[in-house]
């Protein structure tokens, strides 16, 4: 190439799917991801390219190892930086591009010496997560080694809108556009390209000298290509028609050839992985890398094969159409497998590059067993450990169904690779079961499991689970017919009071129906939303706050302040409990910590032993000073259904009441009074905490304790 040409040539090694980090607990193949990407920084070293280009998973986990980053690094620091000079200017607004906290490309940085810029996407194993959407490539865009682009914000309503700014670059007289799309989920962006002006693609402004005709429009996405399902797989055709050259990410079947999409003008590139992730027959294929020299509206792709990849063989057998083996002899299976293993391992040596470095080769067979007996791969591998690089999974068994026969030439490589999968939300999957959720609403538990998922929430199912009980609670607790509920009605009762919920959360405000935090009734959710929100179970303050999901109908184990008299003073007091908990704050902190223990009976057996209850149920409060931590206004609220303890009377027998003894016994005066029969016992069906759930060695004690002197002022014996 003369000088000339080559200061108006821009020239780009593109590669992707690297998934450094993979296997990497595996003694043998631990290093096989670092030595390809190794290979490739060096080769883009050797060809003296302009910019290495990543088309996504660089990383193969989301959270990579301290291992693997340190790993990654050291080979960008010893192939990316020097004093070499960079022939070509980005001239887009860079701020745009780059979403750092710098907004430009890294060899600008005047505090480096970046001699091999890197450009990358991010893909489906290291994409963006977390409150604030970062993802691993992130942190090498923050150690200025890699220019990290593609990261989309999905803004607006519905499905979203997406708006795809590029690169400009020049080099010479070559001008190139580069659009980067990080993965998203296919079956959304399948969604967002079929609707109108989701998918915004912006163009070069008209400058003089040069006309938008005159870019070369490159496109790196990382998405499913194999329309297996198509829905959850981008079509060809989605793509406008400007573009010149597309680099496809995500699929590890190496078709590094470009082809021509017919109708569209433009060319794909499928470079694939340059380590195999899965042992199918698509990875089996030599890996490469393209060398793409750009001049003009004109390219030219050179394939450059990997010479560090591990050898891999792959074969499929029938074992019906060999005629050495016999169907009741297991013997003659094993042989005719083991004469087909070392004729793999043989080929895969003779394909050996470097004769002084033989790699342990990954050999896969694929039997067909219909009609024989299989045989344990585990037991099967034993004998070829320290000949292989995968010994435990040589052999994979199958049975070709009746449609697969039809179907023989179907690629099976979709089906074998768990990120493939097809993706469901939980709303699609409760309506697919025809599931009815009772208590639970469908939008809430999907809220929660991208929480979980997404933000690292790890009380998002306790929370909603929490914030649902409590609003239930207080939906059954302000009933005006709450006494007269029969046990055959309860289930009816909750349905109903989850339908009028629902249609309450329908006319408030968008985004206040979510639950924020554990224990929020729908009173006072829009009050104490931003104090709870990252409520921490260390600090006292804050899980007295979280003390709230208890209701005041919870007679047995909570606060008794709902049972006061009218002319009591409103202090702090303490119920009765089990005595060990000062407040209803200590159960629930030690509670959401371990893990709320399963009651062993069923619901239908507490409400029935509940509402059979026909006794009246003395209360007894204690002013307790231990007990100074505040209970929330709403408490009072919740029971306003009961009477006040000096009006009402019960006509059941009063039955003698067992002492309890909690931490930090107070001294203060107790004072008595009863409820209805029928309020008594729905309260104890409310409450939260059964009985049930001590342990059987403190009910042992408890049953084995002399019983005190029946006096008055004890109230009635617990059941």
């Amino acid at each position: 190439m003369s000088r000339e040409d080559y200061s108006d040539t821009l020239r780009v090694l593109v590669a992707t799917d690297c998934h450094l980090g993979y296997m990497e607990k595996d003694e043998i193949r631990r290093h096989d991801s670092f030595k390809a990407f190794e290979e490739i920084c060096s080769i883009a070293e050797e060809k003296q390219v302009d910019f290495l280009l990543l088309g996504g998973d660089l990383f193969h986990e989301n959270k990579p190892s301290r291992t693997t980053l340190v790993k990654a690094i050291e080979i960008l620091r010893r192939h990316c930086l020097n004093d070499k000079p960079v022939q070509f200017q980005v001239v887009s607004d860079q701020t745009v591009n780059f979403q750092n906290a710098f907004g430009h490309v890294n060899y600008e940085d005047p505090h480096f010496n970046v001699g091999l810029p890197v450009f990358s996407i991010h893909g489906n194993h290291d994409d963006p997560a977390g409150v604030d959407n970062l993802s691993a490539i992130d942190i090498l865009s923050a150690c200025n080694l890699v220019n990290y682009f593609g990261k989309m914000v999905l803004g607006g309503s519905g499905v979203g809108q997406i708006s795809l700014y590029p690169i400009l670059m020049r080099k010479g007289s070559t001008t190139v556009a580069l659009y980067g799309l990080g993965n998203i989920r296919d079956e959304r962006l399948n969604r967002m390209f079929q609707t109108p002006h989701a998918v915004q693609w912006m163009r070069p402004e008209v400058q003089e000298g040069c006309d938008v005709s005159d870019w070369f429009n490159i496109l790196v996405l990382h998405q499913n290509r194999v329309k297996s399902n198509p829905k959850n797989a981008i079509s060809e055709h989605f793509l406008p028609r400007f573009l010149d050259f597309i680099v496809w990410g995500h699929e590890h079947e190496c078709l590094i050839d470009p082809q021509e999409v017919s109708g569209m003008g433009f060319h794909i590139t499928q470079p694939g992985s340059s380590v195999a992730t899965s042992l199918i027959d698509g990875e089996s294929k030599p890996k490469h890398v393209l060398l793409l020299e750009i001049k003009g509206n004109q390219y030219r792709p050179t394939k450059i094969p990997l010479t560090s990849v591990r050898p891999f063989e792959y074969t499929e057998i029938v074992l019906k159409d060999e005629g050495d083996i016999d169907p009741n002899d297991q013997n003659s299976i094993l042989e005719h497998l083991d004469k087909v293993v070392r004729n793999l391992i043989e080929k895969a040596s003779k394909k050996a590059v470097n004769r002084s470095d033989i790699k342990l080769p990954l050999v896969r067979i694929k039997v067909d067993y219909s009609g024989f007996m299989t045989i344990n791969p585990q037991r099967f591998g034993q004998k070829y450990v320290g000949k292989v690089a995968n010994p435990q999974d040589i052999l994979i068994f199958s049975k070709a169904s009746k449609k697969g026969r039809s179907e023989a030439n179907i690629d099976d490589s979709e089906r074998l690779r768990p990120e493939e999968l097809n993706q469901q939300n939980i709303e699609a999957l409760v309506a697919e079961n025809n599931l009815k959720m009772e208590i639970l609403p469908v939008n809430d538990l999907d809220v929660a499991l991208h929480n979980f998922v997404n933000k690292d929430d790890k009380l998002a199912f306790y929370s909603c689970v929490q914030y649902n009980l409590q609003e239930t609670r207080g939906k059954l607790a302000k009933d005006s017919d709450a006494q007269k509920i029969e046990e055959d009605d309860l289930i009816l009762k909750v349905g109903e009071c989850l339908e009028e919920r629902l249609k309450d959360r329908s006319t408030r405000p968008t985004g206040s129906s979510q639950f924020l935090s554990t224990g929020l009734t729908s009173e006072n959710l829009t009050k104490r939303s931003s104090g709870i929100a990252n409520a921490s179970f260390s600090d006292d303050e804050d899980t007295t706050q979280m003390s709230g999901l208890a209701p005041a109908t919870r007679g047995r184990r909570g606060s008794s302040t709902a049972n006061t008299s009218r002319g009591r003073a409103k202090a702090p007091t303490r119920g009765r409990g089990r005595g060990k908990a000062s407040s209803a704050m200590k159960q629930t902190t030690l509670d959401g910590s371990l893990g709320f223990r399963q009651s062993q009976r069923s619901a239908s057996a507490a409400a029935s032993a509940s509402f059979k209850s026909a006794s009246a149920n003395e209360e007894d409060d204690v002013d307790s000073p231990s007990s100074e931590e505040a209970e929330p206004e709403h408490f009072n609220k919740l029971d306003s259904t009961s009477e006040d303890d000096e009006n009402t009377k019960g006509k059941g027998r009063k039955r003698p009441a067992t002492t309890k003894r909690g931490r930090g016994r107070g001294s203060g005066t107790s004072k008595r009074g009863r409820k209805n029969e029928s309020s008594s016992s729905l309260h104890r069906l409310l409450s939260k905490d059964d009985d049930e759930d001590e342990d059987d060695e403190d009910i042992e004690k408890k049953l084995n304790r002399s019983q005190p002197r029946v006096t008055r002022n004890y109230g009635a014996l617990r059941r």
